[in-house]
């Protein structure tokens, strides 16, 4: 009886998409799968998982689509997915049915030692050799019928970027379930089948016979091995075990740091001995002429830096006429709803303020990561975007990360959202991690009312435009500053990684598959609105909570009140006068309604929990010079730091729809005075230490739920409160020196 894969009647058929960076393994599994495909992520892990159905006449396929790794030596947290997938160790995930190997035609005997490594595995296999029109264009010619024979299974040529360029595939994948074939494994050595029965001796009994084959192999071969952390040995006892099994590989001749590739590579070289020959001369394909372009060391950073400036304006440009719909949108709706929530008042303001203001807060941001990784993906197709990392890789090693850290970072200038989710590309998880954590200091759009608020209100008037387009200039650099040493504090002290050379394979150029490119876009924002956007909203509707509750008659008793008493005197009337004019229809003076409101507004802002928060805490601050108005602004943009301009608005009684350019709003800061009673009584509130200290605070604070979100979401939660806390207390650092020794210098 055939050996037929038990699954394949009972239920959905289980194959991993298996291969190296840049073979198109992603444009063959968009091929197979279309538009059936589904993006979530392993459990416990940040690291995504795709997977896809594939419908065969005599089955259903679930393909699933590892990261691409150049070997099972698991370093990265990607690679470790592979190994434990594979080996059937992955926790809440089955191990596969079989695999798809696929393999770059033209660097065909490189590409077979992953290959042949996932061959220890014991699955059923189909090897793709993909790219095969590349490998044509070059001369090569590969017997696949030879190369079947001596591997033992089947070798199909395919060109995955092309309609109908995998129909040879769709067979063999079914012919694999129906009667599997596994590859023909290396042979090894005596020395390495005695290293790896010390290593099988030495285990707890309940591993001895979980533990496969070529998990031992792993912690043999590998230099950190991640199947190590499933093994409760003392550090001591591991480094004695790794020892005497490895010293078996050393007394028969070989490092055992390298016995691996070797064995492996002859072992290679005997199958593919007369299976690949060169037909005519090599032919100098287009992808070296074209990087004698784009990766020369003047014209390649001129080239690369046009291209991120396109993709960066983009983002920044194309991205606002549909965020101000999405504003006008939210906006149109708060007014719908909240009329006819009038009666009850606080479900008017959950609702209004809280619950359609929470999906707009992040909806507002997904026109920014379409765009942003519609750019990615379409860089990533065509080769260009490892040449990218390439040419950065020098300015940005000397801190610690690598050349993949710039895209995010400059793609943060936009918004730190979409830089966050792009560091994806990072394999590095240490290099990814630093980069979130610094991500958020490169200017982005929100902080720019800010800047344009103060800086309109005290240096233009004073210093004249000139001047004040500097500063506003500057202060997008105020980020940057802080981030490269940070990053060479976190890399050098918190993390303690040394140095590590770039390896990068730089893959040939292609013609993207827009249609892979638009779905990894869409993916993308799906993921965002799914995962962080949740998060987001449950932020804005617990700030709104704080800044609505308690809210005592009392306050607006008190606020009419001093309202009333207030403007009688400006209008030389009696309060009674001024109340019963208001009562009047149509005998109201111009905005007394609206002054009304806003007093009260002011007054319950005053009074909320946050309000009084701030007033507590405004000790901390007046370091710093800020005053409680300040401090509140600050508190209540957490949620987003252009929120300190509305809420500046209702504590100066303007109302919360003021903008940053509003005459009205730059007036009331410059006329504020600290009160009498305090140090500073009768001195302007908003002087120019202040102010710079201000727009510092900002520039370096981690005022944005939604990045603090998405940062819990792509690493840790932990590393999302960290980042809160550092940020802020570097920030108040920074606003403390400004006032200090601005101060001092005035």
């Amino acid at each position: 009886m055939p050996d037929v894969i038990p699954s394949i009647r009972q239920k959905t058929s289980r194959v991993a998409l298996v291969g190296n960076p840049n073979t198109g393994k992603t444009a063959l599994f968009n091929s197979l799968t279309g538009l059936r495909q589904r993006v979530g992520n392993y459990p416990g892990v940040t690291v995504a998982r795709k997977s896809g159905l594939l419908k065969l006449p005599q089955a259903t396929v679930e393909i699933v689509d590892l990261p691409g790794t150049y070997s099972l030596a698991a370093a990265s947290l990607d690679e470790r997915i592979v190994v434990d997938f594979l080996s059937g160790h992955l926790p809440g995930v089955e191990r596969p049915d079989a695999v798809i190997c696929v393999a770059d035609a033209t660097q065909l005997k490189k590409n077979l030692f992953l290959v042949s490594q996932v061959a220890e595995t014991g699955l059923p296999m189909v090897l793709v050799l993909n790219r095969w029109d590349a490998a044509c264009r070059q001369g090569l010619e590969i017997n696949t019928h030879l190369l079947s024979e001596r591997l033992g299974i089947p070798v199909v040529a395919a060109i995955a970027t092309q309609k109908g360029g995998v129909r040879n595939l769709l067979p063999a994948i079914e012919a694999m379930l129906h009667e599997p074939q596994r590859m023909r494994p290396i042979t090894w050595p005596d020395c390495v089948d005695r290293a790896t029965a010390i290593l099988r001796s030495r285990l707890p009994v309940d591993l001895r016979r979980t533990l496969s084959e070529v998990e031992l192999h792993r912690i043999l071969f590998d230099a950190k091995s991640a199947v190590l952390s499933r093994i409760p040995w003392p550090e001591e006892e591991r480094r004695r075990i790794l020892e005497e099994a490895r010293a078996e590989i050393q007394r028969a001749g070989y490092n055992p740091m390298a016995a691996e590739a070797l064995l492996h590579y002859e072992h290679l070289s005997a199958v593919t001995e007369g299976v690949i020959s060169q037909r005519g001369d090599l032919q100098r394909g287009p992808t070296e002429s074209i990087d004698r372009l784009l990766m020369h060391r003047g014209w390649g950073l001129l080239i690369f830096l046009a291209i991120m400036y396109v993709v960066f304006l983009s983002v920044y440009t194309w991205a606002s006429p549909f965020m101000d719909v999405i504003e006008w949108a939210k906006g149109r709706v708060q007014e719908a709803v909240g009329p006819a929530l009038a009666g009850a008042p606080i479900l008017q303001s959950l609702v209004t303020n809280g619950a359609i203001e929470g999906v707009g807060a992040f909806l507002v941001f997904l026109p920014q990561i379409l765009i942003l990784f519609f750019f990615i993906a379409l860089l990533e197709d065509t080769g260009y975007m490892a040449r990218a990392a390439f040419l950065m890789d020098r300015m940005f090693g000397w801190c610690g990360l690598n050349g993949k850290s710039f895209v995010p970072l400059l793609s943060s200038y936009a918004c730190a959202v979409p830089g966050i989710l792009a560091t994806r590309t990072i394999e590095d998880p240490k290099a990814r991690l630093v980069t979130i954590l610094i991500a958020p200091f490169m200017s982005c759009s929100a902080r720019l009312p800010v800047y344009v608020l103060l800086i309109g209100a005290f240096i233009e008037p004073r210093h004249g435009s000139f001047v004040a387009s500097l500063v506003l200039f500057a202060m997008h650099f105020v980020g940057l500053a802080a981030a490269i040493p940070t990053a060479f504090l976190f890399n050098r002290v918190l993390f303690r990684t040394p140095s590590q050379p770039f390896v990068l394979e730089l893959p040939s150029y292609h013609v993207p598959q827009m249609r892979g490119v638009l779905w990894r876009m869409s993916q993308s924002g799906l993921e965002f609105v799914k995962r962080a956007g949740t998060v987001i909203f449950a932020i804005t509707i617990i700030v709104w909570a704080l800044l609505y509750f308690p809210r005592p008659t009392a306050v607006e008793e008190e606020a009419t009140r001093r309202f009333f008493a207030r403007e009688a005197v400006a209008a030389a009337v009696s309060p009674a006068d001024l109340e019963a004019a208001l009562d009047r229809e149509g005998a109201q003076p111009e905005g007394l309604a609206a002054g009304l409101e806003h007093e009260i507004d002011r007054a319950y802002l005053e009074q909320s929990f946050l309000g009084r928060f701030g007033r507590a805490v405004q000790p901390l601050f007046d370091p710093a010079g800020f005053d409680w108005r300040i401090t509140i602004g600050v508190l209540a943009s957490f949620p987003a730091r252009e929120l300190i301009v509305s809420t500046l608005g209702v504590t100066y009684s303007l109302g919360g729809d003021v903008d940053e350019a509003d005459p009205n709003l730059r007036t009331a800061l410059s006329h504020t005075r600290w009160p009498a009673g305090s140090a500073r009584a009768g001195q302007p509130v908003y002087t120019l230490p202040v102010v710079v200290g201000i727009m510092v605070f900002f520039a370096l604070c981690s005022q944005c739920g939604a990045t603090l979100a998405v940062i819990a979401r792509e690493s840790h939660t932990g590393w999302a409160v960290f980042s809160f806390f550092y940020m802020t207390v570097l920030a108040w650092l920074g606003a403390v020196l400004c006032y200090q020794a601005g101060s001092l210098l005035a």
